[in-house]
């Protein structure tokens, strides 16, 4: 099985998604990825990269090797990704279980930890990050709205 690709800091979009995004494209990407994940049933590869995934390649900000939608976000997203690696002690360019990352996100990330971890990002105002980080600590699943 080939394993899904997804760059650092969307390990964590993943748990907090809620069909929020910057295209419909994108949107439509990133929840057929967020389901998969969601599912208890399924466990699968994934590997963890440090550039385009698998979300970025319908993003209207990507460029031909940058995200271009402000002169500064490839390097925000790629101090994002980062801030995750280290923070799930994980390495990029390996493959992982859905299981693992997913259990390594819920025993290390707290809602507390994005304001760090995600500094800067759009979406964090909106409170579902801190949300859906609480709701995977409790073993729920988010709720789409």
């Amino acid at each position: 099985m080939e394993p899904v690709v997804l760059r650092g800091h969307h390990l964590l979009c993943v748990h907090v998604f809620r069909g929020m995004g910057y295209s419909p494209d994108f949107v439509v990407k990133m929840g057929e990825i967020v389901e998969r994940i969601r599912d208890n049933e399924q466990d699968f590869p994934i590997q963890v990269v440090k550039g385009f995934d698998e979300t970025c390649q319908v993003c209207p900000h990507k460029g031909s090797t940058r995200c271009e939608a402000a002169p500064d976000s490839e390097e925000h997203v790629q101090t994002l990704d980062q801030n995750v690696f280290r923070h799930l002690g994980i390495t990029p360019g390996e493959v992982y279980l859905k299981s693992e990352l997913v259990q390594r996100t819920r025993e290390r990330v707290s809602p507390d930890d994005l304001a760090h971890l995600c500094e800067g990002c759009s979406w964090l105002s909106y409170g579902v990050c801190k949300e859906g980080i609480t709701e995977l600590r409790k073993g729920k699943k988010p709720e789409p709205s």
